[in-house]
């Protein structure tokens, strides 16, 4: 009855933990024959996004003609410590360069393709936006788990360091909400390689986000791999946190938290509007801090 009673409590635990560390990570994977659509403000037109065979995505507008949106699209594919390949983009404006680059960092759900567009009001500032699909992701392959997103980011990293015809001035690690935690832990752990780190509707840990949709039961399932609550205060490089107080995703207390935490030269800086929107809803604002922020 006891051996019985423990193996129901130990299914019950496994079972119930599983469930609780899948819930932050929901990739969607993409196929070379998707497309995708949207209307593009500043041309005035429905473009539409597609694939070669080697997944580079084309964008052409209504005409059927290659849009002119003032930047280049990269297509890369790096080989992680698993052997996996992921998908990277890096985008460069035509012009107005700025000297700076973002290593963006996304955040727990879709791929790529959904979030380059918030990176996009950056690009036409002049900056260079270095960006990945974690493992699972995308066109990456393997397995989108917590633990090769940690080292997806790291490879992702020294890949962009390896590149000599990459030039810039300065590199920020900019992070969204999942990669916000992310960026705060691997920009900790990296510091020495980079001159900035930006987060982004960032949560605290892993159990602090868990805790906000089912109190207490998520402490005790939820593993705590690594955390940006325990790595912040190792960083001393400028800091740049922004959340928005009418978050619904990441309370706005996951910031005050880390600010709390980190112990360089830090800034909060706290807008409106919906999770992670940031770079739509304050572009020019968030733009200038982060200049501000390597000069």
């Amino acid at each position: 009855m006891i051996k019985s009673l423990f193996a129901i409590t130990l299914l019950i635990y496994i079972t119930a933990s599983c469930a609780f560390n899948k819930m932050f990570l929901h990739p969607f994977q993409l196929n070379a024959t998707d497309s995708f659509s949207d209307y593009n403000k500043d041309l005035n037109d429905t473009l539409t996004l597609s694939f070669k065979d080697d997944q580079t995505p084309v964008i052409r507008n209504s005409k059927n003609e290659l849009a002119d949106l003032g930047y280049t699209i990269e297509n890369i594919h790096i080989i992680n410590q698993q052997e996996d390949s992921l998908n990277a983009w890096f985008i460069s404006p035509k012009s107005n360069y700025n000297g700076i680059t973002l290593y963006f960092l996304h955040g727990n759900a879709g791929n790529i393709i959904y979030n380059y567009l918030l990176m996009e009001p950056f690009v036409k500032k002049g900056f260079q936006v270095f960006m990945l699909d974690y493992s699972g992701f995308g066109f990456s392959k393997g397995k989108a788990k917590r633990k090769y997103v940690l080292t997806d980011a790291k490879d992702g990293l020294d890949y962009l360091l390896s590149r000599q015809d990459i030039k810039y001035d300065k590199l920020i690690m900019y992070g969204q909400s999942l990669g916000g935690h992310l960026a705060a832990v691997s920009g900790s752990q990296n510091q020495k390689l980079i001159d900035g780190l930006v987060l982004e509707g960032a949560f605290s840990s892993h159990k602090d986000a868990a805790n906000d949709r089912v109190p207490f039961l998520s402490r005790i399932f939820v593993r705590e791999m690594y955390s940006a609550e325990k790595n912040i205060g190792n960083y001393t490089k400028p800091l740049l946190i922004i959340h928005s107080t009418e978050d619904a995703v990441i309370p706005y207390k996951h910031a005050e938290r880390l600010f709390e935490l980190a112990t360089s030269k830090k800034e909060l800086y706290t807008i409106d509007g919906r999770h992670v929107f940031g770079p739509l809803l304050y572009g020019d604002t968030i733009a200038e801090k982060m200049i501000q922020l390597v000069k």
